[in-house]
């Protein structure tokens, strides 16, 4: 059975840290490029950073450059994404989706398989 669970949402305070990890069942993650997006209460989904298979090109929305990480661990079938001087805008349901294709997009039809979401409150 595919599956695809993202974890590590919780409450921070502005400028703290988190880190999500989306891990993989039941197919090949290395197969797929991976992306996060977010979704805010009355708020479209976007997509915040993706990375692609084989050389690992990586994506950043501009308002998460420069704090943002997204990397992959293949032997433990997971993306992370390290978030770093967090905002109160940055809080959202935080969901990741794999895509198949070599690099990866925001594109949101583009993706084949998503997880149920991880929520993130950026609050004092």
């Amino acid at each position: 059975q595919l599956q695809f669970v993202e974890s590590g949402g919780g409450l921070v305070q502005p400028g703290g840290s988190l880190r999500l990890s989306c891990s993989a069942s039941g197919f090949t993650l290395d197969y797929y490029g991976v992306g996060w997006f977010r979704q805010a209460p009355g708020k479209e989904r976007e997509g915040v950073s993706c990375i692609g298979r084989g050389d690992g090109s990586t994506l950043y929305t501009d308002s998460v450059k420069g704090r943002f990480t997204i990397s992959r661990d293949s032997a433990k079938k997971t993306v992370y994404l390290q978030m770093s001087s967090l905002k109160p805008e940055d809080t959202a349901v935080y969901y990741c989706a794999a895509i198949n294709a070599f690099g990866c997009n925001f594109h949101r039809s583009y993706y084949d398989y998503w997880g149920q979401g991880t929520q993130v409150i950026v609050s004092s």
